[in-house]
């Protein structure tokens, strides 16, 4: 079979990898994308779209079984479809994945679907992947070759996917409900999908081996999102770490260490949402003198790099966060570095944390237990969403907005968000770190009322002492 010969190809057509093949088109390079499953990648097609899909319809049942009376509304007995809920999440999914595809071709990029490894530093072989044509081609050439291949899901040793066992993934296309659900991990993952679960009425426990929910995050988010798990019926196990799990009739029974004291819990099925895991392992990383750091993550330099200099990486196979948006800001930045129009550096402290439950949350910069252990002199402005009109007129007022300043300049460093529409709220906030805005300027900034973003605002003049509304 013929070769074929490419300025850049890019292995991996998720966030990070189709969107950096668009940009490098832009840049007037040729450029081929190697995909072995469907154009998205994990994050359009098993992840971020149709969670989402989910976590909507989960919103919309929250609000007819428990907010409908307060609005006057009567409803009779509520019946659900759940293999309708699932296949709406698949149909987002397919209808990106379809978008993605035609993009690639609009700009001019080939997409090999293959499975594909390097076998140089600058040749990438493919052979065949499953359900898939056999590409025409057997090997590609390029000057230069960026892995986007991201993540999977992680598993504990032993552990096996099935019969009640889950990951994300497998829940993301089973389609009966379950009487009774532990979900081990209390990271974004699990705590969407046990909202999700909660919602329809699943009998919902988490079980995660910190003293909090999303380990890492600011310590009053985490324990506002853990009442508002408990207000909703989620049974919450912080500090009992997995010891093993068996199955006893129709249930599993997992077996949790809480400080030396064993302790168990029961259910019908199990969700693992313990973290990720790079994608590294068996693309040909070392026939092409790539070397991989801890936790199988590809090591990189500022310009995206590896050891190999014709070969770079980005998004979830390199380095935390492992967020989609964050791969697709890699993916620009990369491809501008190759063409000599960026100058190298990525500032991680832009990208915004996001969970999408409810309440949401969202965060992005340094709390403020990070900036202080920075030895940054830092104010703070606290403001609850009950004292936002529009929060209120909406009946969701759970929650607050933090805003982190500097204290000899004001400016902002940080901000955290729990509360309704959190993840939209937060680039706002985005937008004013990339401008070293302030807690002044953003307090003297007209927000339209009534809307939600008015608690920035808020925040900011509390960090100003000058708050009007609490």
């Amino acid at each position: 079979m013929a070769n074929s010969r490419y300025d850049l190809v890019v292995i991996g057509s998720g966030p990070g990898g189709y969107v950096a093949a668009i940009r490098a088109s832009q840049l007037e390079m040729r450029v081929a994308v190697v995909e072995r499953d469907r154009p998205g990648g994990v994050c359009l097609n098993w992840g971020c779209i149709p969670s989402k899909a989910l976590l909507n319809s989960a919103e919309t049942m929250e609000a007819i079984r428990g907010a409908a009376k307060e609005h006057g509304i009567e409803v009779g007995d509520i019946r659900v479809d759940f293999q309708r809920v699932i296949a709406r999440s698949r149909e987002a999914a397919d209808k990106l994945s379809r978008g993605v595809r035609y993009l690639l071709k609009k700009n001019h990029v080939d997409l090999y679907e293959a499975d594909a490894a390097l076998s140089g530093p600058h040749t990438v072989a493919l052979k065949p992947a499953p359900d898939k044509t056999p590409p025409e081609v057997s090997m590609l050439e390029a000057e230069k070759i960026l892995i986007a291949t991201g993540s999977g899901e992680r598993l504990f040793p032993g552990m096996k996917i099935g019969d009640g066992v889950m990951t994300s993934r497998e829940a993301l296309v089973h389609d009966r409900l379950p009487e009774s659900l532990v979900v081990i991990g209390a990271g974004a993952v699990g705590l969407e999908f046990a909202y999700f679960y909660r919602a329809f009425g699943v009998d919902v426990t988490v079980v995660e081996l910190e003293k909090q929910m999303l380990p890492g995050f600011d310590a009053e988010i985490a324990e506002e999102l853990r009442r508002a798990f408990v207000k909703r019926g989620v049974k919450v196990m912080l500090g009992h770490g997995y010891r093993s799990m068996e199955k006893r009739g129709d249930r599993w029974a997992i077996a949790l260490d809480a400080d030396g004291q064993p302790a168990t819990v029961e259910a019908e099925t199990v969700l693992v949402a313990v973290g990720r895991v790079p994608l590294s392992a068996s693309i040909g990383l070392e026939r092409a003198g790539v070397e991989i750091g801890r936790g199988g993550f590809i090591t990189i330099d500022d310009s995206f790099r590896t050891s190999a200099p014709s070969i770079y990486a980005i998004g979830d196979v390199a380095r935390t966060p492992l967020l989609a948006h964050k791969a697709s800001a890699e993916g620009i930045a990369a491809v501008e570095i190759m063409a000599g129009i960026r100058e190298p550096g990525f500032d991680l402290l832009t990208i915004a944390g996001c969970i999408y439950c409810e309440p949401e949350v969202a965060t992005v910069g340094l709390t403020e237990a990070q900036a202080r252990a920075r030895g940054i002199d830092v104010k703070v402005g606290k403001i609850p969403f009950r004292a936002i009109g529009k929060a209120v007129a909406v009946n969701q007022a759970e929650g607050f907005v933090k805003l982190v300043a500097s204290r000899q300049y004001s400016e902002v460093i940080g901000c955290q968000i729990i509360g309704h529409r959190a993840t939209d709220l937060i680039s706002e906030v985005v937008l004013g770190r990339a401008l070293e805005t302030t807690t002044a300027e953003i307090g003297r900034t007209p927000h339209p009322h009534p809307t939600l973003s008015e608690g920035i605002m808020e925040a900011a003049l509390a960090a100003e002492d000058e708050a009007i509304n609490f």
